[in-house]
């Protein structure tokens, strides 16, 4: 078990790894105090057997420069294999301002191969790999050092076994003709978009019942400044104040500190110094905002507005074809893309590329009558209705 602690180990590794066709790569970090995740150990293989294959890079060794690193990112020769992505390229992004590519998802090639949905690395090892992950590492504060052996053990599996599943993956959508529909799913994993967090936006993760335009003015205001002090201070935006206070914070609209004072849900630090003026100066300018300037509560489907027999027989359309293409049916659409079909939507992701061919042509078929779905004991096929 190698770990490399300076930056030309690094490089010599990573100059290695430049000349195979592909190099597995997973993170070890913790976000549980910070808002930003703090990177505490990188896992790197490429393809081989030699002991100078596999590698762990300790970012926290004083002086270590992962520029290298970087650079076999941008490497288009080489493709960067993931498991489960978003996370660590979060952490390249906002670290290096890097996304790695060409870039493979093992979680979303076992989707579209027909593991399940959102298939587990640990599973992957079983059934690709024919191996067992030793779990008793799994919950370690990757943050201290040393790393005892068996901790190095653990994390080092997390991008050999990555090798072997990786390759069995690509040849399976090679064989099917579906590399093309990982490539379409990395899309978003590629876009820098992705990983950046607008303040200004942040409003609309919060779930709120029937607001008014008003309230959802205050709640913009708030929540917009939460973010900003949270990225600021680099903590984590709960230890600003949580979601229950920030709609506690919208019903009260308080003026002064005194009404603030009277807050059940917010934590003592919020209560005074720059978060206390922060959330009064928030609602300050949410109450005062003109009409015209406050944001449109969303549009709330209605019951009414869903064929719930149509509703039915997609759920019905979208499992058979699931089966039949041998793909997660999460992919392909959610139980709300669903409820939109049969309240009249006619577009969006599921109509699009590969999950248009799919199943999006046939909902679409479905919804104007132009096919029907029958079944004879689990099989269900599609007759055409002239």
């Amino acid at each position: 078990m190698i770990t490399l602690t300076d930056t030309d180990a690094l490089a010599a590794f990573c100059a290695r790894a430049a000349e195979a066709p592909y190099v597995t790569v997973d993170t070890e970090f913790l976000r549980e105090r910070t808002y930003y995740s703090k990177l505490c150990l990188v896992q790197l293989a490429y393809p081989g057997g030699g002991k100078d294959d596999a590698v762990l890079v300790d970012p926290l060794v004083e002086g270590l420069d992962l520029a290298p690193l970087y650079d076999l990112f941008r490497d288009p020769g080489v493709v960067k294999v993931f498991h489960a992505a978003r996370q660590d390229l979060e952490i390249f992004a906002v670290e290096g301002d890097v996304i790695p590519a060409p870039l493979f998802d093992t979680q979303v090639a076992a989707m579209v191969c027909g593991f399940g949905e959102q298939v587990g690395y640990e599973t992957l090892v079983r059934k690709v790999a024919k191996a067992q992950v030793d779990k008793s590492s799994r919950f370690t504060d990757w943050s201290r050092r040393p790393l005892s052996d068996a901790q190095k053990r653990y994390a080092l599996a997390d991008v050999t076994h990555l090798r072997g599943i990786y390759e069995h993956l690509a040849s399976e959508l090679s064989r099917s003709g579906r590399t093309s529909w990982v490539e379409e799913e990395m899309d978003v994993l590629r876009d820098p978009a992705t990983y950046r967090v607008e303040p200004r936006e942040a409003w609309r993760r919060l779930k709120m019942r029937n607001p008014s335009s008003r309230s959802l003015a205050i709640a913009r205001e708030l929540a917009a400044f939460r973010e900003e002090y949270a990225q600021a201070q680099n903590v984590p935006r709960t230890r600003v104040f949580k979601d229950d206070a920030l709609m506690e914070l919208v019903s009260a609209k308080p003026k002064d500190m005194g009404e603030l004072g009277k807050s059940r849900l917010l934590l003592r630090e919020a209560r005074r110094g720059a978060i206390a003026e922060g959330i009064l100066a928030a609602v300050a300018t949410g109450v005062a905002l003109p009409r015209e300037e406050l944001p449109e509560p969303p549009k709330q489907k209605s019951r009414d507005q869903i064929n719930g027999a149509l509703a039915d027989l997609l759920r019905v359309l979208l499992k058979a074809k699931a089966e039949q293409a041998g793909v997660a049916q999460k992919l392909i659409a959610t139980a709300s893309d669903l409820d939109d079909i049969a309240a009249g939507s006619r577009s969006g992701p599921w109509a699009q590329g590969w999950r248009g061919e799919v199943f999006g042509k046939e909902a679409l078929r479905l919804c104007e009558g132009e096919i029907a779905l029958a079944c004879k004991g689990h099989d269900v096929w599609i007759v055409p209705l002239d």
